[in-house]
């Protein structure tokens, strides 16, 4: 899988004064081009179309300062309706303008060219198991919330403690298939998976009772699902295990990751500071 993304980061850098076409750098990794995204936000720590545009005015960057290209010549060449579009997105990259870069030399930002490799420690086992699921619905409570990549996530906190005990006994009663009890439901993530982006977060449960007229549904349709699971320090070790499944099991098996909710159950200790935690992530086989 690797080599595979590193053929499509030589395309990106082959390409960097045309048009890069996000399905076609997933036609030469072999694999979806919803999978590409998630794979590579959580490899590089960064959107797929952010790395693109900070490597395009990485190189922009040292046309300026040669100074053998006019500054709207350049702003053409890498894509920019104008110079003042230029302008912009390059003071926001490097911190200065073109024009004031030529003229005093500025030092400028730089964003290496990235290439991937799997490190193998072996210091810890993932585990893991493949499931089946036919259609099934989530009933709880759904807020918009933004995406926060460590620590405690505040807005679903807040809305979690304002949800009400009545209410959330009268959710966790409707469970009755796994994952089991109160879940932690993601769905309608941004596709670049960048810090602030918004999701649908339900507090609820997976089940096949009829759904209360004051509670939030979500029907999910059947499919194949890789549940993880792990143990330790809560919420970090909730947040590793999610860019661990991404940065080293994906690579590692023959499965992409597919649109679909991801579901997270979660056994907190009493003092709240350790967690058992299940992670359940849609995937699909890839081709042999």
């Amino acid at each position: 899988m690797l080599e595979r993304l590193n053929r499509a980061m030589e395309h990106i850098e082959a390409h960097l004064d045309q048009r890069i076409e996000a399905a076609e750098l997933a036609r030469l990794a072999v694999t979806s081009e919803y999978h590409l995204r998630r794979l590579f936000s959580a490899l590089a720590g960064m959107p797929l179309s952010e790395y693109i545009r900070r490597r395009r005015l990485t190189v922009a960057g040292a046309e300026v300062l040669a100074g053998e290209r006019t500054l709207l010549d350049i702003a053409v060449r890498y894509g920019y309706t104008s110079g003042e579009a230029f302008a912009r997105a390059f003071k926001g990259v490097h911190g200065v303008g073109p024009g004031d870069a030529r003229r005093t030399g500025a030092s400028l930002q730089s964003q290496p060219r990235m290439s991937f490799r799997l490190t193998v420690e072996g210091s810890s086992s993932m585990r893991y198991r493949v499931v089946d699921k036919e259609e099934f619905r989530v009933v709880g409570k759904k807020a918009r919330v933004p995406l926060v990549h460590e620590g405690m996530n505040p807005a679903i906190a807040d809305f979690i403690r304002g949800i009400g005990q009545e209410t959330m006994e009268r959710i966790r009663a409707l469970s009755d298939q796994e994952p089991k009890g109160i879940v932690a439901v993601s769905d309608k993530l941004d596709p670049s998976r960048a810090e602030g982006t918004e999701l649908d977060y339900y507090h609820a449960v997976v089940t096949s009772a009829a759904t209360p007229e004051d509670l939030d549904e979500l029907t999910v349709p059947a499919g194949t699902w890789a549940v993880f699971e792990s143990s330790g320090p809560f919420p970090q070790a909730l947040q590793y295990m999610w860019r661990d499944v991404f940065t080293q099991w994906f690579p590692s098996n023959p499965y992409q990751s597919r649109p679909g909710p991801e579901i997270l159950r979660i056994h907190l200790s009493p003092d709240a500071t350790q967690a058992d935690a299940e992670l359940w992530i849609p995937v699909e086989r890839t081709a042999a």
